[in-house]
């Protein structure tokens, strides 16, 4: 053993001296002695709280310093952590939460809920999330499924389509893919309130266009817009351009957007097959979408990609 290694009970309080005193450096208190040897009699320490719990030591000084859970005595010198077996229950609770994903911060709200209606409240949203999880969890598997059942489906009709030069009001914005979703959402409704505060029917239905580097570079130009004449005076964010003219080979995607990118690839291959890729944007309309109906089953969008001209324009 090495020179000057003080010798400790297997509980880790100092052994007694040969003249009954703990080797402390102090003079013998025994109610400090009683009140010590009580709390390490009727605590825990960490390892033997860790393998009750399953919750690792590592985790439980992450928890003790967050405040989540915190040992009901810590040594001034060591700073060893004990724990009271009353506390066991509440690091399985907090084991069951962290099993189900609920952030830290959430965990702490439920521990030190001041009623029960925050307590539910607050597992209930957290629930609610999970249900949404597996429910886009499901929806993957079963999308999945059908592309190892069908790799590549060679029956979706695509015809070519000249689409002439088009006045619309139109919102335009660099994006990142994460973002396309909701930012769509906005700029459709946006894009439609203005038309009609200004008595302006829609002359077709709500389209985009979609820049390559969108797709490449996980971010880039998105142009939504809402064919109409007259133009409608711009107001916020919105504006008023012409729509270039296309040579599109075009089909049409049913349903949300989970599957959106077979269709692309549908498209993508039946456009390298007869040579016929140009550069150019990729062009999406609307034509049943969230503003007719919240059934994602009913939607249709028209996708169209890029193709050199096939036919002469009469």
């Amino acid at each position: 053993m090495p020179k000057g290694f003080p010798l400790t009970a297997l509980d880790n309080t100092p052994l007694p001296s040969r003249g009954g005193n703990v080797k402390s450096g102090l003079a013998f208190d025994s109610h400090t002695w009683e009140t010590q040897n009580s709390v390490l009699t009727s605590t825990l320490p960490i390892g033997d709280f860790s393998r009750a719990t399953h919750l690792s030591v590592r985790m439980l000084r992450h928890y003790h310093e967050l405040g989540l859970l915190e040992p009901v005595h810590v040594d001034v010198d060591s700073r060893y952590r004990r724990y009271a077996p009353e506390q066991i229950v509440t690091a399985q609770v907090i084991r069951r939460f962290r099993d189900l994903d609920m952030p830290l911060e959430d965990i702490q709200i439920v521990l030190q809920a001041p009623d029960v209606e925050t307590r539910n409240r607050v597992i209930a949203n957290h629930l609610a999330r999970l249900e949404s999880n597996l429910a886009q969890t499901q929806q993957t598997v079963a999308s999945l499924r059908g592309l190892l059942d069908r790799p590549q489906d060679a029956s979706v009709p695509i015809d070519h389509r000249y689409v002439a030069a088009t006045p619309a009001a139109l919102i335009t914005d660099i994006v990142d893919t994460a973002e396309v979703v909701a930012w769509y959402r906005g700029a459709m409704g946006e894009v439609a309130a203005t038309l009609s505060a200004q008595d302006i029917k829609p002359a077709g239905p709500l389209g985009g266009v979609y820049d390559t580097e969108l797709f490449t570079e996980g971010r880039g130009r998105i142009t939504i817009f809402l064919p109409c004449d007259p133009l409608p005076q711009p107001v916020g964010r919105v504006s008023t351009s012409i729509i270039p003219p296309a040579e599109l080979a075009m089909t049409v995607h049913l349903g949300s957007s989970t599957e959106v990118d077979r269709t692309y690839g549908a498209l993508a291959a039946y456009v390298t097959k007869h040579a016929l890729a140009v550069e150019g944007p990729i062009r999406e309309y609307y034509l049943v979408g969230p503003a007719e109906t919240r059934d994602e089953s009913l939607w249709q969008t028209e996708i169209g990609w890029p193709i050199f001209q096939t036919r002469l324009r009469p």
